[in-house]
């Protein structure tokens, strides 16, 4: 009967198979930096300190698709989210 009541939770769920990123894909920092480079010409357009261990970073490419990384003090980086048409908006200048 327990094994009955697990099995909704132990299947893949359809909407995050149909997710463009379905799992953190992790590798060396150096390595993650000239994939993100040498793929898709992508350059780091911003970071930020998340906390001491770990800095978010922004990768824009030419025709708009962006990558967020987290780069952790280990020397890891993770690819945590993937879009397309980013777009920066005007500062106001006061």
């Amino acid at each position: 009967m327990r094994i009955a009541l697990l099995i909704p939770f132990l299947t893949p769920m359809p909407a995050l198979a149909a997710s463009p990123i379905a799992e953190v894909l992790c590798e060396p920092s150096q390595r993650m930096s000239e994939r993100l480079s040498l793929r898709s010409g992508a350059t780091k357009a911003s970071s930020g300190l998340r906390n001491p261990e770990e800095i978010m970073e922004l990768w824009l490419d030419p025709a708009g698709d962006w990558t967020m990384v987290i780069a952790y003090a280990s020397g890891t980086s993770c690819i945590v989210a993937m879009g397309e048409a980013w777009f920066d908006l005007p500062r106001d200048p006061a």
